[in-house]
């Protein structure tokens, strides 16, 4: 279900994607409210699940992950039991940032972060393919990054 927004609702989602660090009088500034209807407003998008949660954005590389890896699995068997188990054990792996399933040639598309190669194989071997059902693991390494964002389009 889509949820209605007015042009001040969108700008006040813009400015907390770019900085959620901002508070309630510096938003209502920026949108021309007073503090207390810009805050309700916060308030209420929270309480819809348009703002699921606020976090810190992380540099991945100063943190020594100067690795990331998408991989395409296929799975074995696609029951819905097989399913369940493979996605349960994928929310334990720290290493995956994002897994999806897809429609195509592959089941999962995961993006996994590792400190280099031989962490990455470790974790592709000790971890990945030991998982039951999983018939195939395609690794595509990301030579650079050209854009990262977390912050939707709003227009």
């Amino acid at each position: 279900m889509q949820v209605s927004l007015s042009g001040i609702d969108r700008k006040i989602l813009r400015l907390l994607q770019h900085d959620a660090d901002l508070s309630a009088a510096e938003i209502a500034e920026r949108v021309e409210l007073s503090q207390s209807p810009c805050w309700r407003r916060i308030h209420r998008m929270q309480e819809e699940g348009l703002i699921e949660r606020k976090v810190a954005l992380l540099n991945p590389k100063l943190l020594g992950l100067s690795m990331t890896v998408f991989v395409n699995i296929k799975l074995s068997a696609h029951g819905r039991n097989n399913l369940a188990e493979f996605e349960q054990a994928i929310v334990g792996y720290p290493e995956v940032l994002e897994c999806h399933t897809m429609a195509g040639s592959s089941d999962y598309l995961l993006k996994v972060v590792a400190r280099d190669i031989d962490a990455y194989e470790r974790f592709l071997r000790d971890q990945l393919l030991r998982l039951p059902h999983v018939q195939e693991a395609h690794s595509n390494i990301a030579m650079s990054e050209v854009k990262r964002t977390t912050e939707l389009p709003l227009d």
